[in-house]
């Protein structure tokens, strides 16, 4: 992709995400006692009735505004199992250029009960058959999908090798004002929020040792009394990139499909799947560090079904530390 074609692409997207918020929004008003209710259950997730309204939404949209002449295949959760989607509709897979990955709603389970924030969620990358993966992602948007009492909501987007560029949405209006986002600089986690995912009763016993023995292996455990690293379970993927992107997490990370494997659970609807991280370009972009527990790149197929294990760090000094540390304690448990 030129770079002129890449910034089609990530407006594209952004103005895909504007219109699933902003059907949100005013679905919010009309059917917010409905959002709760289960729609169905797909190999990727629990679907509920707010997801089918945002599945709506993104089909109408790619039939109308996508250009014809970019032939793309559509990944999504809520998607019949082998059923591809694909715009202009019934392209071949083979002829399409491009594959797009979404998670219409990443945070569903809070954002139903309007407790806080979901995101929208979109990577882009040159069709490549089934040889896809996430480190083929070249452009990528986000966009918050705020709670019934909130007027902005962030957008951030990015082409890679091209910086974030980061927008405030005013709900009421449609007003747009550039942002700053900036990760922490810290290079400890002294009086900073840093937590590993454990959403779920499955696997919580054994996450929450595992982060336990991290903190002991890092010297941070009882330090001066202890209290010093605060703990935040954002029920979205998403939700943790950006908490990482605007400076307010030092460290996240998700080791459940470690954790279940070792426990022998089989419900892999319960991890992270490669389209809740394929916004992840965005948090590189912004300077954060972005990787597989041991390190390394994440490269998982770009589908809705593959668990996915990741560690998020504010900057790569934050990364070196902890790496040599998480390695040991991954190999005590796992």
């Amino acid at each position: 992709m030129t770079a002129a074609e890449m910034n089609r692409a990530r407006r594209l997207l952004c103005a895909l995400q504007d219109s699933i918020r902003d059907t949100l929004v005013a679905a919010q008003v009309r059917q917010a006692a409905t959002f709760a209710k289960v729609a169905a259950v797909t190999a990727a997730d629990t679907i509920y009735h707010v997801d089918r309204l945002s599945e709506a939404a993104i089909m109408a949209w790619f039939e109308v505004h996508w250009p014809r002449a970019w032939p793309v295949e559509l990944v999504m959760e809520g998607l019949e199992d082998g059923e591809p989607a694909t715009f202009p509709h019934g392209t071949p897979v083979a002829q399409t250029r491009f594959k797009c990955i979404l998670d219409p709603i990443d945070g569903t389970r809070s954002y139903m009960y309007d407790k806080r924030s979901a995101w929208s969620l979109a990577g882009l990358a040159v069709q490549r058959g089934g040889k896809n993966h996430l480190g083929d992602i070249v452009v990528a948007a986000m966009t918050e999908l705020p709670t019934s009492k909130q007027w902005r909501a962030d957008q951030l987007s990015a082409v890679r090798g091209g910086g974030v560029i980061a927008e405030g949405v005013d709900v009421r209006d449609g007003g747009r004002k550039k942002i700053r986002v900036r990760p922490s600089p810290a290079e400890n986690f002294e009086h900073g929020f840093a937590s590993l995912a454990r959403f779920f009763p499955e696997g919580k016993g054994l996450l929450g040792s595992v982060e336990e023995q991290l903190w002991k292996e890092l010297g941070v455990h009882g330090k001066n009394g202890g209290q010093l690293v605060f703990d935040d379970q954002y029920i979205s993927t998403g939700g943790q990139l950006h908490e990482l992107i605007v400076g307010h997490d030092r460290m996240l990370g998700d080791l459940r499909p470690l954790a279940y494997a070792k426990l022998e659970f089989s419900a892999a609807t319960l991890c992270c799947h490669p389209y809740d991280i394929c916004t992840a370009l965005i948090a590189r972009e912004a300077g954060c560090v972005i990787e597989a527990p041991a390190g390394g790149a994440l490269n998982y197929p770009l589908d809705t079904t593959t668990p996915v294990a990741w560690m998020g760090y504010a900057n790569a000094r934050l990364a070196r530390r902890v790496r040599p540390a998480l390695r040991r304690v991954m190999a005590a448990n796992f």
